[in-house]
C-alpha cells in the first residue's frame, strides 16, 4: 500500500509554476497511489465553492481523474483555504477530513493536522483563526456577492503579509509542548503536518515513548511530500519545481 502527503502549495494563478508541478506531481507520482492526503492550503485563497475559476476547474479536473483511477483523496483545510466544502470535494471525488484526525497509516496510528493551531505563541493569530473557523462568520460570509468575498480575501492576505513581517520567526513556528500535548491527547507516536514551510522530521518524546513529527513542505522554491509505503518508515521527499 502506497500512501502520499502533500500541503501548503498555495495554487494561485500568479504562480503557473507551481500549478505545472502539481500536475506533473500527479502524473508521475499519484498512478498507482492508494492515497492522497492534502493537508490544507493546497489554494491560496478559497472564498466559496461557487468561485471557479479556470485555475480552480482545471485542478478539480486533474484530481477527479487520479480518483477516477482509484487513488482514495483526502482534503484538509489550511488557513488560507478553510472554506472549501462538500461541493467541491464531490466534484473531484474526494473527502474532506477535520482537523486535527488520527488514521490508520499502514498499520500505524498518525495524526493528521494543517499545523497552525500548534502555533500558539502567535496569540494574535489563534485569535483570528478562531474568527474565521466560527460557522456562523462562515455562514455569513459565504452569503455576499462573490465580488465582495474576492475584496475580502485580497484584503486580508494584505493584512496577514504586512503582520507577518515584523513577527519573529519563533512566534509562527509550533509550541513544541503543544505538540507533544497533541500527541498524547490522541494516543499516537507520529504527527504529520505543514502550515509552518519549515520541512523536516524531528525526533521527541511523547507519552513516555520515541515520537516522530513530520513537516511538510511549501511549494514555493520546492516540491514537497511524504510517502508511506506498507509498513515502511516513511519518507519526507523533495524535487526540484
Amino acid at each position: 500500500m502506497r500512501t502520499l502527503f502533500i500541503s501548503d502549495l498555495h495554487l494561485e494563478e500568479s504562480r503557473r509554476d507551481i500549478t505545472d508541478a502539481f500536475l506533473r506531481f500527479l502524473r508521475d507520482h499519484a498512478p498507482g497511489a492508494d492515497q492522497l492526503f492534502i493537508l490544507g492550503d493546497f489554494f491560496e485563497a478559497w472564498i466559496g465553492d461557487d468561485e471557479r475559476t479556470p485555475l480552480q476547474e482545471e485542478v478539480a479536473e486533474a484530481l477527479k481523474a487520479v480518483t477516477a483511477g482509484g487513488t482514495r483523496l483526502y482534503l484538509m483545510h489550511g488557513n488560507r483555504d478553510f472554506l472549501i466544502g462538500e461541493d467541491f470535494c464531490q466534484r473531484v471525488g474526494g473527502e474532506l477530513l477535520d482537523d486535527p484526525t488520527v488514521i490508520d497509516l499502514h498499520g500505524t496510528p498518525t495524526l493528521l493536522m494543517h499545523g497552525d493551531s500548534l502555533c500558539t505563541a502567535d496569540v494574535e493569530y489563534q485569535k483570528f483563526r478562531k474568527t474565521m473557523r466560527d460557522p456562523q462568520w462562515q455562514t455569513m460570509f459565504l452569503k455576499r456577492p462573490l465580488a465582495d468575498r474576492q475584496l475580502v480575501a485580497r484584503q486580508l492576505r494584505d493584512m496577514s503579509m504586512a503582520k507577518n513581517q515584523g513577527k519573529k520567526e519563533a512566534i509562527m513556528d509550533v509550541t513544541p509542548e503543544d505538540v507533544v500535548a497533541s500527541m498524547e491527547q490522541h494516543g499516537v507516536q507520529r504527527l504529520i503536518h505543514g502550515h509552518t514551510h519549515r520541512p523536516a522530521i524531528h525526533e521527541l518524546t511523547a507519552n513516555d515513548e520515541e515520537a516522530r513529527r513530520y513537516v511538510l513542505g511549501d511549494w514555493d522554491e520546492s516540491v514537497w511530500w511524504i510517502e508511506a509505503i506498507d509498513d515502511q518508515t516513511p519518507e519526507l521527499l523533495k524535487e526540484s519545481l
